[in-house]
């Protein structure tokens, strides 16, 4: 009598492994390009256009890391 076994059922392949790995890497760095351009931008502000806007600079850090994970 024969038996067969599959022994990849419910195991991804190291291929699909290595490119949900690739796919995180591309979205680390973009989120990482989103932080860093952000926080460029309201660096770059005076305080008086950031209080126009509503932002205190101690908040800038926290806008540009919100703005990443929205990505």
């Amino acid at each position: 009598m024969a038996y067969a076994h599959n022994t990849q059922a419910g195991h991804a392949s190291i291929l699909d492994r290595a490119a949900t790995l690739v796919a995180a890497v591309r979205d680390a760095i973009e989120r990482r390009r989103v932080y860093r351009q952000t926080l460029r931008e309201l660096n770059a502000l005076s305080t008086r256009e950031l209080n126009d806007l509503g932002i205190n600079r101690s908040m800038v850090t926290r806008i540009a890391l919100e703005a990443a994970m929205q990505k």
